[in-house]
């Protein structure tokens, strides 16, 4: 198997015949062998009845994951990632805002001896405040993790069979795969892909929800969070020690009373509860997920996988954190 390409679907029923309709055509005209591995996560309309029967259609090529409750993109990717059979993989989101006539560009990417690569997307159809955001997670993810994405949120990705390998090994609750796979990259790349609007459907990534994203991404891969606070708490102690002493300065020079010129609680106060604050909910988010790992609860749940029998091989055996039926 040459080729797996995962498709995270959640609630995609009105683009699903669309993304079939483009997707096998692109997929039959690169002459290679390939499976696509469609994950639905937990979908409450009609997507999963639409994928059953995408796998009636198209059988020898066509499997599908359905799990037994919404466990997020990244949690499908990696039940997809742990079931899929190819030397390389892509992945793809089922809006069709990543044209699947672009994974040859991909591969092509790969034939030059990179094992991850990355798309880029080009004259993308978001509107401005997305897309300021979008450039603003970016530099502050980059500058805290170094990791270096251009894109961070464009799914349309290449990994090699190596790759896969490593991320599967890996038990993390919360994990943002392109950035796990950078981190086991050997030579990564990035290419320029094309962006379209949404087939049908809306975004599943409200402004809240891509901001807990970017937080989990900088907190699940550095602790530099934990170190800026630090040093801001040496410095604002520092700035309000100096604060303190001028207002003491002041006072005295002013004839006040000695216990008014050693007490001011409003000095403490402004400086000291902001950063206290901030630095319980940082501390909490990190302790948050110790508790969430420690607990060793499935990542995701399998109801059942859409496959024809394939033969005992080593990606069957392989012990896996989730409970499947098949």
């Amino acid at each position: 198997m040459r080729l797996s390409v995962v498709i995270p679907v959640y609630n995609e029923e009105a683009g699903l015949p669309a993304l079939f309709a483009r997707l096998y055509p692109a997929l039959d005209s690169l002459g290679i062998g390939y499976e696509v591995i469609f994950v639905n996560d937990g979908s409450r309309d009609r997507s999963a009845a639409l994928l059953r029967e995408q796998f009636a259609r198209r059988p020898e090529v066509t499997r599908v994951i359905l799990l037994n409750g919404n466990f997020g993109q990244h949690m499908a990717i990696m039940a997809g990632f742990e079931r899929c059979r190819g030397e390389r993989i892509v992945t793809l989101d089922a809006d069709l805002q990543n044209p699947p006539e672009e994974i040859g560009k991909l591969l092509a990417k790969m034939d030059q001896g990179h094992d991850y690569v990355g798309g880029m997307r080009l004259e993308r159809h978001d509107n401005a405040l997305r897309r300021f955001g979008s450039r603003a997670m970016n530099a502050v993810r980059r500058r805290i993790t170094h990791i270096h994405m251009t894109d961070q949120g464009c799914m349309l990705r290449a990994y090699s069979r190596d790759i896969i390998d490593a991320i599967n090994t890996c038990e993390e609750v919360n994990t943002f795969v392109p950035a796990l796979a950078y981190t086991f990259a050997r030579n990564p790349a990035e290419i320029e892909v094309a962006h379209e609007k949404r087939a049908a459907g809306i975004s599943k990534y409200s402004y809240y929800r891509l901001v807990r994203l970017n937080f989990d991404l900088v907190t699940g891969f550095s602790v530099v969070p934990l170190q800026l606070f630090s040093l801001f708490g040496i410095a604002v102690s520092i700035v309000s020690v100096l604060v303190y002493l001028v207002v003491m300065v002041k006072r005295l020079l002013a004839g006040q009373p000695y216990l008014e010129i050693l007490w001011d609680r409003d000095i403490l106060q402004f400086f000291l509860t902001g950063i206290v604050l901030f630095g319980v909910g940082l501390v909490g988010e990190y302790v948050g997920r110790i508790y969430q790992q420690v607990r060793h609860r499935p990542r995701y749940l399998v109801e059942a996988v859409l496959e024809r029998q394939q033969p005992a091989s080593s990606w069957q055996s392989k012990p896996s954190s989730s409970a499947t039926t098949t």
